[in-house]
């Protein structure tokens, strides 16, 4: 347990320069709660950090995937970073299989972690509870130790993330300093600093305002995928979870209401704004009022994204030219680095 501690001693500081990663991975529609939790985010963070955005598909296949489907699933995704509005000439944006760095430094992380500091990862008990408990992947369990060398194969300094991912950015932490000290390189990785995603970074089902929308949800009507029609979106919001009561004047009063809360939240962060402000308009007035606008809204923030996803999707060289030479200019940063970390660790060496 003392080990895990490390990372809040003091070690030496990292002097290199600041940079964000993040990805999403290839599996399911994208949906309204990934859009303005994690693109929206991503689009105002490149114009703050040099910026690396990966297509995590050596994360999907912890879970069987379609071979025949994967690379179009990979494809979609960038194209939703680009429909988003992440712009390839400032990110670099790419397939995380297609730089070697990413599974080289998983297994030398593999044996920097130790066991106990997994295991304590309470996403696998989640993932692994249940009668198929035995056939769970080793890269299930084992993931969050990728996710380590995915942000520090290129010394990455800061990570945005979520509730749920907290505890997987402190175990990157934890290795990078297990790292720095076992191998006598103080200072070598950062240990990685969290962005937290503010307002939108947890979108709620709207079947179920208790639970976050999921692209695993059974319910397709639980969530607005980014690919949904207009007419698609306006039938879902009519139909979301809601309750008999008026819109409080005063957020105070949506306390107790998870779905009344959910809805208000998508339409503040849709519209840039606070959820008292949403309030001071529909305070008063029920659903009726509310969802009609609200699916007005939706459909004018969603309807451009969706119809560039499509135009993008239909064009799949397009799509295939950015993950391209963003892979060439993601190595470019890991290479050195791995060439550093070879060297450190003393591995043979011509």
């Amino acid at each position: 347990m003392s080990e895990q501690k490390s990372s809040e001693q003091k070690p030496a500081e990292y002097s290199g320069p600041q940079r964000v990663f993040s990805g999403v991975q290839p599996s399911g529609s994208l949906h309204l709660g990934n859009y303005l939790g994690a693109l929206v985010k991503f689009v105002a963070m490149q114009d703050q950090y040099p910026c690396i955005f990966c297509v995590v598909d050596l994360h999907a296949i912890t879970v069987p995937q379609d071979p025949k489907l994967l690379a179009a699933q990979t494809r979609e995704i960038a194209a939703a970073y680009l429909a988003a509005g992440v712009d390839p000439k400032k990110a670099i944006i790419f397939a995380q299989s297609s730089v070697l760095a990413h599974a080289e430094l998983g297994w030398i992380f593999n044996c920097v972690a130790r066991m106990g500091w997994v295991e304590r990862m309470t996403q696998f008990k989640d993932k692994s509870s249940g009668k198929d408990a035995e056939n769970i992947s080793v890269g299930l369990f084992d993931y969050p130790v990728l996710q380590a060398a995915d942000i520090l194969a290129y010394k990455a300094t800061h990570v945005p993330v979520g509730e749920d991912q907290k505890q997987h950015l402190e175990l990157s932490r934890d290795i990078a300093a297990k790292f720095n000290r076992d191998f006598n390189a103080p200072g070598f990785f950062p240990l990685p600093e969290p962005i937290y995603q503010g307002p939108g970074a947890r979108i709620m089902s709207l079947k179920d305002g208790t639970k976050k929308m999921s692209k695993s949800d059974p319910s397709d009507a639980s969530r607005i995928n980014l690919l949904d029609t207009a007419d698609d979106i306006a039938k879902k919001i009519k139909r979301a979870t809601s309750d008999s009561d008026l819109l409080p004047s005063d957020v105070k009063g949506l306390a107790g209401r998870a779905e009344a809360a959910n809805l208000v939240g998508i339409y503040a962060v849709l519209n840039g704004q606070s959820e008292q402000d949403v309030l001071n308009e529909f305070g008063g007035h029920g659903f009726g009022k509310f969802k009609p606008a609200l699916a007005d809204l939706a459909v004018a923030k969603l309807g451009p994204v969706a119809d560039t996803m499509r135009r993008l999707m239909n064009d799949p060289g397009e799509v295939d030219r950015v993950l391209k030479s963003g892979g060439e200019r993601a190595n470019e940063i890991a290479a050195p680095v791995m060439d550093e970390v070879r060297k450190v660790i003393g591995f043979w060496r011509p």
